[in-house]
């Protein structure tokens, strides 16, 4: 059995390999551009999504060329929620980090992208980020001295991309799962905007999205997110915990109200909607939800903001959209006709939860050495 060596993170990263995103001073809301070269915001480290709002010209870029990410950086979330992790890969565009960024730079001679990565996104990493972070109103990383101090053990490169590997190949096929319930989700929008967009019949009746839908309310819970049981919580950004009660019968929608502002969720059993959502009510009983999926998805509630402070959706605003009103026995063949690869997305999506527990059960202890590599090698 190799012997692990502890050692602080600063001295496993490479020459400026650490690099905090630029002041506000430096990056101007003002100073975007509608297109150009990307800027890199928390959402893409804690989302791990390639999605950009913000982009700069490339004379902007050159200004600021000292905060450009690079192929296997790792970017860690900065502010609020602060330590989640991406890896930039070969294939993401090039583009610079926002101030709530920070980029590491492993030293690969010591320590392997990929076992840093991990261990970062572990419970033990993770506790030593977020407990090197200050601020009663809005956390904030400490700073640069304090988070360098974060003591990484450190096996032989050998046992390091071992780990690693068992770790990675859970993660492919997470991915893959989550690639293929991309394509399954494009086919239902292509489809949609097939049947209700070009091939809309012109008697149809103009309406609103006020005659399709009812927007309602989450609502707040006041006894603690219990983990383990049986109903998931849904927030604004998906499940953030569950519950022993249900407030809706699913299949269900939610869409975010607060904070991650008109994302639109799908549930296929039973949930509770926190007061950051609205969930519908269908005014049409399509069989399914599944057309009121779809048109939702088509629909931009970001530009729908009421709130200038912490981003809301404007339900009257929402529920005024214009749309044209196909008959019912419409909808329901549509339903009927996606439903099974719908139905494949969700069996995906249950794989995808069985592997993520996985995982996240094997890592830290892989970590903590409770599991030898060797062992989960085997399986």
């Amino acid at each position: 059995m190799s012997e692990w060596m502890v050692k602080e993170l600063g001295n496993l990263l490479s020459e400026k390999g650490y690099i905090r995103g630029p002041f506000g001073s430096s990056l101007k809301r003002g100073e975007m551009v509608d297109e150009g070269i990307p800027v890199y915001e928390q959402k893409n480290a804690i989302y791990n999504s390639r999605d950009f709002r913000f982009f700069i010209t490339p004379e902007k870029f050159k200004a600021l060329k000292r905060f450009q990410v690079r192929t296997n950086d790792l970017i860690i979330s900065c502010s609020g929620t602060v330590g989640k992790i991406s890896i930039i890969a070969e294939n993401d565009p090039k583009g610079i980090i926002s101030q709530a960024l920070l980029i590491l730079r492993p030293d690969v001679k010591i320590i392997t992208l990929r076992f840093l990565y991990y261990f970062l996104s572990s419970r033990q990493g993770f506790n030593l980020i977020t407990q090197a972070s200050h601020g009663s109103v809005q956390v904030n990383i400490a700073a640069r001295k304090v988070v360098e101090t974060i003591p990484v053990p450190v096996p032989p490169l050998p046992e390091q991309r071992a780990i690693a590997s068992v770790l990675s190949s859970l993660d492919d096929k997470i991915d893959l799962l989550h690639r293929q319930n991309k394509t399954l989700e494009a086919m239902g929008k292509t489809l949609f905007r097939q049947w209700f967009v070009e091939e809309a019949d012109e008697g149809w009746e103009e309406g609103t999205l006020d005659d399709v839908i009812e927007l309602i309310y989450g609502k707040g819970l006041k006894k603690e997110i219990r983990t383990g049981t049986v109903y998931p919580v849904i927030g604004s950004s998906g499940v953030v915990g569950y519950h022993s009660e249900f407030l809706v019968e699913g299949p269900g929608i939610v869409i975010g109200r607060k904070g991650t502002l008109g994302k639109v969720i799908y549930l296929w059993d039973n949930f509770f909607p926190i007061d950051t959502t609205y969930y519908i009510k269908s005014k049409v009983e399509s069989a399914g939800l599944l057309y009121e999926y779809f048109l939702l998805k088509t629909l931009n509630f970001e530009e729908m903001n009421s709130d200038s402070a912490v981003p809301g959706l404007n339900r009257d605003i929402a529920l005024s959209t214009e749309i044209k009103i196909a008959p019912l026995g419409k909808l329901n063949k549509f339903n009927q006709f996606t439903s099974t690869f719908i139905n494949k997305l969700r069996d995906n999506i249950k794989q995808i939860r069985t592997l993520e527990k996985l995982r996240d059960t094997l890592l830290p202890k892989l970590m903590s050495r409770e599991v030898m590599v060797e062992m989960v090698a085997s399986l």
